[in-house]
């Protein structure tokens, strides 16, 4: 695969474009669907499409890279040429900080070598105690479901968001959850609102959308600057995580994590970096195990087959990290939910250098997409790409694909930092959930869309059997 510069590169032959309607492109289609058109430029196309929405002089161009290839020369071998450059990464910035996920350069480093010993697999291990302690209350409140049926969505969402507050603030959880629960969606959906638009007016304009985002963001992070305030007053308040020895809830240990080179967080700092792992590492992993449990409710000989290999494994014991390793065909269910319904459906950049990709050069200053959501369905790659199929992920079969026909923790050197916790709670709940009750679906089909995180746009309810064996 070829390579260019910035001067002289090879410009190979022109990228072709998505036809849409005159003077406004592919804008209604985006708007409307913007994974179903992203799948359709593939179909139609190929691997490197441009897509341009919206009327002359507020038109965006969208360089679209749907290969494995493509998206591990973005993400990987040229990562240097793509950066969080673009307007939606800087209205996540606006909102929730300038922590790992969307920092960059000197920033970014720092950040990571200050984070990283925090994430190693046995400091991660650590956290099982808690996952499984917030999965067991989750499904002992499902005894009282309302005619046996549960929405696994707003469930997952509840479990995911539990788990890692009470992961980050300790015995603090209290505290946290119920605002994060009622501030993110808020915050959210104006972050959404504003990165897919092509201008917007100044967030300090007193509207009633800019004051209802400000409001929220002032409630969460008031909650986030007290408990980071009490932590540095006394090291160690409010920790039992489950993870060991006082003072090692997650917010504690960035709070005391400092190197020579590098400094410490200051308070700002570790708001920021508390703000990106609640968003991070909770619709992420709620996300997989909502359509996990979807998925093997529409699909009775995969879920019975996935138990039975819980019961084998666990017996009546509750799972601990060294379970992961024993449980390989639970593993293979949630990496093919990640590969039907990743949690990062679209990854976007800004490219810096004209850099040719395949037979195409996408130009300096060029918006790139790269789409877990459309490579993952990659009929080259993906045999009956739509069909549910957890064999996909037995070690000689994916040995057998490139490294990037499956992304969804994204890739090359920002590759998300924390992809063996969500996998470790992934498995866990999914695991005890399985253990103790039997699911049929009540909605087959789910209507998703992209947000920051894949969102479910309708219920996804499932009738539950409790069984005798926990």
């Amino acid at each position: 695969m070829a390579m260019g510069t910035n001067s002289g590169v090879d410009t190979g032959s022109e990228v072709p474009g998505l036809a849409g309607v005159p003077l406004l492109g592919s804008l209604f289609d985006l708007k409307s669907d913007s994974l179903g058109t992203y799948l359709r430029a593939q179909h139609r196309h190929g691997d490197l499409v441009r897509i341009t929405a919206g009327p002359p002089g507020m038109r965006a161009e969208l360089y679209c890279v749907f290969s494995p290839a493509g998206a591990q020369q973005v993400l990987a071998t040229d990562a240097a040429r793509f950066r969080k450059d673009n307007h939606f990464y800087q209205e996540v910035r606006d909102s929730f900080g300038n922590g790992l996920l969307t920092s960059q350069d000197e920033d970014y480093l720092r950040q990571r070598r200050l984070v990283q010993p925090l994430f190693t697999r046995r400091r991660v291990d650590g956290y099982a105690e808690a996952v499984a302690a917030e999965t067991d209350a989750v499904i002992a409140s499902w005894g009282q479901a309302l005619d046996g049926v549960v929405d696994v969505s707003d469930e997952m969402m509840h479990l995911a968001l539990r788990a890692v507050a009470r992961i980050l603030f300790g015995t603090d959880v209290e505290a946290t959850a119920d605002v994060v629960a009622e501030c993110f969606p808020v915050i959210t959906d104006y972050v959404l609102r504003r990165g897919y638009s092509p201008a917007n007016i100044p967030r300090h304009w007193p509207t009633p959308g800019n004051r209802r985002a400000a409001a929220a963001m002032d409630e969460l992070y008031g909650v986030c600057d007290r408990i980071i305030a009490q932590r540095r007053r006394a090291p160690g308040a409010g920790a039992g995580a489950g993870a060991g020895s006082p003072g090692e809830d997650l917010l504690s240990l960035l709070a005391a994590a400092r190197s020579s080179d590098d400094g410490e967080f200051d308070a700002s700092e570790l708001r920021d970096q508390v703000l990106i792992f609640l968003l991070a590492g909770h619709e992420t992993t709620a996300t997989s195990l909502c359509f996990a449990l979807h998925l093997l409710a529409r699909h009775p000989e995969q879920q019975d087959r996935a138990r039975e290999e819980v019961s084998r494994v666990l017996g009546g014991r509750t799972p601990g990290a060294a379970d992961l390793d024993r449980l390989p065909y639970l593993t293979q269910v949630l990496k093919e939910a990640m590969r039907l319904y990743p949690a990062a459906p679209v990854i976007g950049r800004k490219a810096v250098a004209a850099t040719r990709i395949g037979e195409h050069t996408i130009p300096a200053g060029a918006d790139v997409i790269l789409a877990p959501w459309v490579t993952h369905r990659h009929p080259a790659y993906w045999p009956d790409p739509d069909r549910f199929d957890p064999e996909r992920f037995t070690p000689e079969a994916e040995a057998g694909r490139p490294r990037y026909a499956w992304f969804p923790f994204g890739g090359g050197p920002r590759a998300c930092i924390g992809q063996h916790f969500s996998m470790l709670e992934s498995v866990i709940a999914l695991a005890m959930i399985l253990r103790a009750y039997a699911f049929e679906a009540v909605d087959t089909e789910i209507p998703v869309g992209a947000g920051i995180t894949l969102r479910t746009d309708g219920p996804a309810r499932c009738r539950i059997r409790r069984l005798d064996a926990r």
